[in-house]
């Protein structure tokens, strides 16, 4: 008999004992949805928010050197990049329904893993090497009106904060991410060699 085939809802549902487990897991599973959706709304709406703020100090004070110009575009490109593909998501979190079998929440779950390591590896680094090359740029014009002093600590304070952005916050927040859906894997994965 074909394992694709059955339905391992349903035959853990016939399972009295075992039931209130598997309803605690799909309880796990659409938290983990509704976490996931409410995390890539927010990431849109900050993103698109600073974008647009960045875009209206661009044509409020109307930067004179090409460099500011640069480092806007930049800025609003890492953004826009990440977005474009942290977006592809959505769809991924969508159909998680609680109709679906065990072997096909675990499929849609694996899909996200995957999709979420590229994303935590080389769009964040992307977004990182952007960003900060964005920033950079676009100070360069402020920082070069002030003492040596002044554009010594800008620059500094700001690199510092990417940096601590990048190997504490970021590491801390892929964990974390990794920790939650690893979890839910290895969960469906027992129940489904239970049911063999």
């Amino acid at each position: 008999m074909d394992n694709n085939n059955i339905d391992f809802k349903d035959l853990w549902k016939k399972q009295a004992v075992s039931q209130p487990d598997m309803e605690d897991l799909l309880a796990r599973l659409q938290n983990f949805k509704k976490v996931g959706l409410r995390c890539l709304w927010i990431t849109n709406l900050l993103l698109f928010a600073t974008s647009a703020f960045i875009i209206f100090i661009w044509i409020y004070y109307q930067p004179q050197f090409i460099s500011t110009k640069i480092g806007i575009v930049l800025t609003i490109l890492a953004m826009m990049i990440y977005l474009l593909v942290y977006n592809k998501l959505l769809g991924n979190y969508k159909n998680i329904a609680t109709t679906q079998t065990n072997q096909e929440y675990l499929e849609k779950l694996i899909l996200i893993k995957k999709k979420q390591q590229f994303l935590q590896t080389k769009m964040m680094t992307l977004y990182f090497i952007l960003l900060t090359a964005g920033i950079c740029l676009y100070m360069y014009e402020y920082a070069s009106r002030m003492s040596v002093l002044g554009a010594g600590l800008t620059y500094g304070i700001t690199l510092f904060w990417m940096a601590f952005n990048w190997f504490y916050i970021h590491p801390k927040q892929t964990k974390k991410q990794q920790s939650k859906i690893n979890d839910l894997i290895a969960k469906f994965e027992e129940m489904n060699e239970q049911l063999k």
